[in-house]
């Protein structure tokens, strides 16, 4: 929607993007007995059945036929086919802001030049892995500390358990001899 908005493609005669709102107003079609309809949607309440995406594709190509600014913008879900809009002699074409005459639109500032710089997109790019190595780097020596640090404690406490049995063995031998 927002490359719609920018009216950049507005004026092409190879290109253009239009919304088609028949789904903005859309209410659940409801059944004879006034709960909603349930032919039209799958098993999980959520996705269309067979049903529901041909109402949609009818609505969809229904609008493609309205000009713009008088496109519908709800769906009339019936069982009738009859609703299908066919182009007609006088419009033979599917319906762009150019041929409807809404040719006056001036498109948004600068929507011909892009918002960002190519080459600012490649400096973000490239500060972004330096400092992501950066951080990877730090946290990665921090933990080999850490890690360092812990062996050279564990280390410690062996030698003090080294130690304090040499001592005991060597106060054994003395009370021994004597």
């Amino acid at each position: 929607m927002l490359m719609a908005n920018t009216g950049r493609y507005a004026q092409r005669e190879d290109f253009t993007v239009v919304v088609q709102p028949f789904f903005r107003n859309t209410i659940i079609p409801l059944d004879n007995n006034g709960k909603p309809d349930l032919s039209f949607f799958s098993m999980d309440c959520f996705h269309f059945t067979e049903r529901g995406h041909a109402e949609m594709a009818i609505a969809l190509w229904n609008n493609m036929l309205e000009p713009v600014g008088q496109k519908q913008s709800y769906n009339n879900f019936t069982h009738g086919r009859s609703k299908l809009k066919c182009p007609t002699p006088e419009y033979p074409f599917l319906f762009t802001s150019r041929n409807s005459g809404l040719q006056n639109t001036t498109p948004a500032v600068g929507a011909g030049d892009p918002l960002v710089p190519y080459w600012a997109v490649i400096l973000a790019a490239i500060a972004g892995v330096l400092v992501g190595s950066v951080l990877i780097g730090v946290l990665m020596s921090r933990r080999l500390k850490k890690h360092q640090h812990e062996r050279d404690k564990a280390t410690e406490v062996n030698l003090t358990a080294l130690s304090v049995c040499c001592t005991l063995a060597m106060c054994r031998k003395e009370t021994n001899i004597s």
